[in-house]
């Protein structure tokens, strides 16, 4: 492992990350590193790394390597975590910012701060694309909406879109009675998803609100999502269940989403920073 590394731990709605500034660009991590610090009872714990690296383009880069040691386009509420600490830190002055990601650039609005203090966070996170060939989904060219799809045996209706990283969102009548840790490892990893993919169960509520539960790809069930969320919020939208503004709950909270009428999808809500403290040499 490197040197000892200076962290900061953060969390939204239950999702939770350590950050680790390196802004200068000199740390690489391996996956038994990356899973080391992750690990719940012998390292600092978390769903996931979010690692802040130089950027010609952007505030800074942001990479989040998962709790399995692989890494993905983005995330939702780390980038909103990542937000906080470069304004809490004053990495980032302004109330809004660019950040860098492996799906591209992202806008970041703090929307209210006290003394310095970063609150409520909004991220513009792009426009959703529902074609097969963009989630990424094997099959022929088209759109993934309320397709039959079979899962050992079992036969889910599934709605499959990108939103910078692969989802797939299937519909419930009752949350409470999700099979996830059943159905989403088993579609995480199925064949037609050569990334692999988020799995969002989903219960619509109203119009306007919706239940959700989320398999994430490389951390497995998470007490929130932000880009499954905003899956969740275009798969509904685009069939019908609900309309473009819609609150959704996760087990770690409430996190707004709307489908804006200019194609782009924004979530909004919180994010903390829980601590700082520093991890060690373990080879």
């Amino acid at each position: 492992m490197n040197p000892t590394l200076t962290f900061t731990k953060a969390q939204a709605l239950g999702n939770d990350f350590v950050i680790i500034d390196d802004r200068t660009g000199q740390i690489s991590l391996s996956s038994a590193e990356i899973s080391y610090i992750c690990d719940r009872h012998r390292g600092v714990g978390a769903d996931g790394i979010l690692l802040l690296q130089p950027s010609a383009t952007a505030a800074f880069r942001m990479r989040t390597l998962n709790s399995d040691g692989t890494e993905a386009e983005m995330c939702g509420n780390g980038i909103r975590c990542a937000a906080k600490y470069a304004f809490d830190q004053g990495l980032a002055h302004l109330p809004e910012m660019m950040i860098e990601t492996k799906a591209g650039l992202k806008k970041v609005e703090i929307i209210t701060e006290k003394e310095g203090v970063a609150q409520t966070i909004r991220v513009d996170l792009g426009a959703p694309n529902f074609e097969r060939a963009a989630v990424p989904m094997a099959g022929a060219a088209g759109e993934v909406v309320l397709e039959s799809f079979d899962v050992n045996g079992s036969t889910l209706n599934i709605t499959a879109l990108s939103m910078g990283n692969p989802h797939v969102v299937t519909f419930i009548d009752n949350i409470s009675k999700a099979e996830v840790a059943r159905f989403g490892p088993l579609i995480e990893n199925h064949s037609d998803f050569p990334a692999r993919t988020n799995v969002e169960f989903a219960e619509v509520t109203s119009r306007s609100s919706l239940n959700l539960r989320v398999w994430e790809r490389g951390a497995g069930e998470t007490s929130a999502c932000g880009t499954g969320a905003a899956a969740a919020v275009a798969a509904s939208s685009r069939i019908g269940l609900t309309d473009r503004i819609v609150q959704v709950s996760l087990p770690g909270g409430d996190l707004a989403v709307e489908w804006a009428a200019n194609g782009r999808v924004f979530i909004t809500g919180d994010a903390q920073l829980v601590f700082t403290g520093t991890v060690g040499n373990v080879t």
